[in-house]
């Protein structure tokens, strides 16, 4: 095993371990994209009143970034590195806390959760930023939280979250410039 896997390995044990009980329910809630839909309505809200009827570009531009996110993630990461999650590992097996049982794919390089909900931050930071400056504080913690509870839950190492994040971010960051360029620089100034 590589010196970085092992680090990464280690350091996903190290987190893992640092479970209790009561905690359990709630990591399975917050893995649980939809607990996260009041959050949801309050930015499509937030959009729909900053944005007026332009807002279904940002809601369509949204669409565009999770999808590009997941399919690189999905299927581009995870079928090219194949590396089991370490819930499917089975030198882990009986060193993990596992609440939930096993992930869905067996693969888990890059994290989609992490890569979708980085790449979600990454974009409506700059979007909303006039409108709400705080929000991007709001954004970034809960793609960590969100990210976090797949290691507690035995579904990620620290490095396919890492990487989902920076995966995420760059995906965001980038169809945020397109965004810029091509939406509010010439549909929006052609309506």
């Amino acid at each position: 095993m590589s010196t970085l896997s092992t680090i990464d390995t280690d350091l996903f044990l190290y987190l893992n371990s640092l479970h209790v009980e009561w905690m359990d329910k709630i990591m399975i809630l917050i893995t649980n994209m939809g607990i996260w839909f009041p959050l949801y309505l309050l930015l499509i809200y937030w959009t729909a009143k900053q944005f007026g009827k332009r807002c279904w570009w940002v809601f369509l531009a949204v669409g565009v970034v999770v999808l590009c996110s997941d399919q690189l993630s999905s299927h581009v990461f995870k079928p090219v590195f194949q590396r089991l999650r370490p819930c499917y590992n089975p030198d882990l097996q009986d060193l993990i806390h596992l609440p939930k049982g096993l992930a869905g794919g067996r693969f888990g390089f890059t994290s989609s959760h992490a890569a979708n909900t980085f790449a979600v931050a990454a974009f409506l930071t700059p979007v909303l930023r006039n409108y709400r400056p705080w929000l991007g504080i709001v954004l970034y913690l809960w793609a960590f939280i969100s990210s976090y509870s797949r290691i507690y839950l035995g579904f990620h190492y620290p490095g396919d979250i890492l990487c989902g994040a920076i995966l995420g971010i760059l995906v965001g960051l980038v169809l945020w410039k397109v965004f810029q360029q091509i939406i509010i620089g010439k549909v929006w100034k052609s309506e």
